[in-house]
């Protein structure tokens, strides 16, 4: 009973303190221990308990603290690198320019500021991506890590809580992930717009091209598709997962047009690469865009508005989008004291890849 009753103590002490920015005393006070408990918990340290390890965790998540807010203290032990994990096979990153744009933006913060990006790719293998993890954050060889591609069953939030690293999600948590994420703003009303563009134009077999089905992102779209057609009395035409690469998306467009009932009239696609394959495929087949059959990208792939025709999409600019990313980490990790902009909103871009629906 008298260690109850001291911990209540501290907790008023706590709460007496946190008018301003919440202190690693405050962690301390509020889970009943000392100073030097809570900077051993989140340096990875040893000798404390695994009962004081969670209070002390619950009570900075309470708090709203962050090893960050006291980096003067720990700035002499860390390695001012930041871990970006890919779960991709090398073929299919490399065939992906908006990766590329997102370690552009990402450099062009994290040099400046005297910070490397450690670059890893783990394929498939979620046991080998877990120990990447896990490796990278024992040997102390990161001060944080990067997300990305979002999941909608994500183990990935948990490691990074168990680990004590920092760690900011560049996309779009699902309910119940606390971890700090940026996006693009708008993403949802860009790619209603786009479904209202293929409306207007008469197009009511809509069909959707769609990336892996433990993909965050991709669910939340699959999610707006359906509500906003159901809106209108509609149905998606079809919904086909793939894992991204262009034979996928080839694939699913060589389905869809071979359909016995003729077949979408417009289709959209998870990423531009991915739309500008289904329209080679679709002329292949002897069809002409837009005519036959219109399609709509995301991402804003600089090919599509030199192709023929050139692409309607949902345009994000990745590269601005991971520059905030990068800040945002910085400003965690205690690099970057300015304020942090607020990511660029995506917008429909409307090309020659649309046209009205054919009879």
């Amino acid at each position: 009973m008298a260690q109850a009753s001291e911990s209540g103590t501290a907790a008023g002490r706590a709460a007496g303190r946190r008018r301003g920015q919440p202190t690693i005393l405050d962690v301390a006070a509020l889970a009943g221990v000392s100073k030097s408990a809570v900077s051993k918990v989140f340096n990875n340290r040893s000798g404390i308990s695994e009962a004081t390890r969670d209070r002390i965790l619950d009570a900075a998540e309470k708090l709203g603290w962050s090893p960050s807010a006291t980096a003067a203290a720990l700035r002499g032990e860390r390695s001012h690198a930041v871990g970006l994990i890919i779960p991709r096979e090398v073929d299919l990153l490399g065939a992906d320019p908006f990766f590329a744009e997102t370690v552009a933006g990402l450099e062009e913060e994290l040099g400046p500021a005297g910070y490397a990006l450690r670059l890893h790719l783990a394929g498939l293998d979620a046991a080998q991506e877990a120990d990447l993890y896990e490796r990278l954050a024992r040997e102390r060889r990161v001060d944080a890590f990067l997300l990305t591609e979002n999941r909608i069953v994500d183990q990935r939030h948990e490691l990074l809580r168990r680990l004590r690293t920092p760690g900011l999600l560049l996309g779009r948590p699902t309910p119940g992930q606390r971890l700090e994420s940026v996006h693009a703003a708008g993403l949802d009303e860009a790619f209603s717009a786009a479904l209202d563009h293929l409306l207007g134009l008469g197009h009511r077999r809509i069909a959707f091209v769609t990336g892996p089905e433990n993909s965050a992102h991709a669910q939340l779209r699959v999610q707006r598709l359906e509500a906003h057609l159901a809106a209108h009395g509609l149905r998606p035409y079809a919904v086909i997962p793939t894992d991204l690469t262009a034979e996928a998306a080839a694939d699913a467009t060589v389905g869809l047009l071979a359909a016995d009932d003729g077949g979408p009239t417009g289709v959209a696609y998870m990423n531009d690469a991915m739309a500008l394959t289904g329209i080679a495929t679709a002329q292949r087949a002897g069809l002409t865009v837009p005519r036959d059959l219109s399609v709509i990208g995301h991402d804003d792939h600089p090919l599509g508005r030199w192709l023929h025709p050139r692409l309607t999409t949902v345009r994000q600019d990745a590269r601005a989008v991971s520059r905030v990313a990068a800040l945002r980490l910085l400003s965690l990790l205690g690099a970057h004291a300015g304020p942090v902009p607020e990511p660029p909103a995506a917008d429909l871009v409307v090309r020659e890849s649309t046209g009205p629906a054919r009879r």
